[in-house]
C-alpha cells in the first residue's frame, strides 16, 4: 500500500483520512498534541513533532512516505513551512490542503488585522470582547487596561488567569442560537477572531451579523512560495498518487 502522511487535526485532516483509507491506502496523521482530548482520525495517529525540518525528513524517508498533505491549521505557519521544505528536501510530493476563509457579507462590520497583535492594539476601553483566537493568546490581549474578555478555547489556558477574562470551554460545531444567547448574556459588543474559516464556528459571525457585533478578523499568515493548494478534501484526494 502507498503510505500518505496527513499532518493536522483540521476536520479536513479527519475527513481526508477516512477517504484514503476507504481506497486502501496506508494512512499517518500527525497531530501536533496541543488539545488534551484531540478527535482522532482513522488509520495510524503520530502524535507530537518530528523536530524540525531535519527531523521531519528523516521521518519521511525512513517511513518511505510517497505523499504528504499538510492539512494543518490555517494559522499553523511554523509546520507550514517546515512541511514545505522538509517535501522539497526529500522530493516527497505534498499539497496544502486548506479550506476557504471567511467573507464579509451585507450587514457585517468587520475589520481586518494581519495579526494578533495589531487585533490587541485595535481594543480601547470599555470594550467587552468575545475572544476566540485560542488560549495561547490570551497574553496578547490582556494587557489592555480597561477591556473585559470572554475567552473561549477547547483546553483550559495556563493559570492564572486574568481578573478581567472569564473563559468559557468549547468545541465547535456552535448553533447560531447558541451564540446569540452567549453574545446578549456576556453583553459582548466585539469579537475578535482568526480567519479560520469552515462550518464548524462560522456561527459566531451570523449571531454577530445580527446583533450589530463588531468583529475583528485576523487575516490568516501568508503560505510559503510554490505550494500546491487544494480548497476541498475531494480536491486533495484526488491529487494522492495512485
Amino acid at each position: 500500500m502507498r503510505r500518505v502522511l496527513i499532518l493536522g487535526g483540521t476536520a479536513e485532516a479527519r475527513a481526508l483520512a477516512q477517504v484514503l483509507v476507504e481506497r486502501g491506502y496506508d494512512v499517518v496523521s500527525s497531530l501536533a498534541g496541543r488539545v488534551e482530548r484531540p478527535r482522532l482520525p482513522v488509520g495510524e495517529v503520530h502524535i507530537g513533532g518530528f523536530g524540525g525540518v531535519d527531523g521531519l525528513a528523516s521521518w519521511l524517508r525512513e517511513h518511505e512516505i510517497a505523499a504528504m498533505v499538510d492539512a494543518t491549521h490555517p494559522f499553523a505557519a511554523r509546520m507550514t513551512a517546515s512541511a514545505a521544505e522538509a517535501g522539497a528536501r526529500t522530493g516527497v510530493p505534498s499539497l496544502v490542503l486548506r479550506r476557504p476563509g471567511w467573507r464579509e457579507e451585507p450587514g457585517d462590520s468587520w475589520q481586518r488585522v494581519p495579526s494578533l497583535e495589531a487585533a490587541a492594539g485595535a481594543l480601547a476601553a470599555p470594550m467587552r470582547i468575545f475572544l476566540t483566537t485560542g488560549r495561547r493568546s490570551l497574553p496578547v490581549f490582556t494587557p489592555v487596561p480597561g477591556v473585559w474578555f470572554l475567552a473561549r478555547s477547547v483546553d483550559p489556558p495556563s493559570a492564572p488567569v486574568p481578573d478581567n477574562v472569564r473563559v468559557v470551554l468549547g468545541r465547535g460545531p456552535y448553533t447560531i442560537e447558541g451564540e446569540r444567547a452567549l453574545l446578549r448574556e456576556h453583553r459582548l459588543d466585539t469579537l475578535v477572531t482568526k480567519d479560520s474559516g469552515g462550518r464548524l464556528t462560522m456561527a459566531k459571525l451570523a449571531a454577530a451579523r445580527e446583533l450589530g457585533v463588531h468583529v475583528i478578523m485576523v487575516d490568516r499568515p501568508p503560505l510559503p512560495p510554490g505550494l500546491r493548494l487544494a480548497d476541498t478534501v475531494a480536491e486533495a484526494a484526488a491529487w494522492v498518487p495512485g
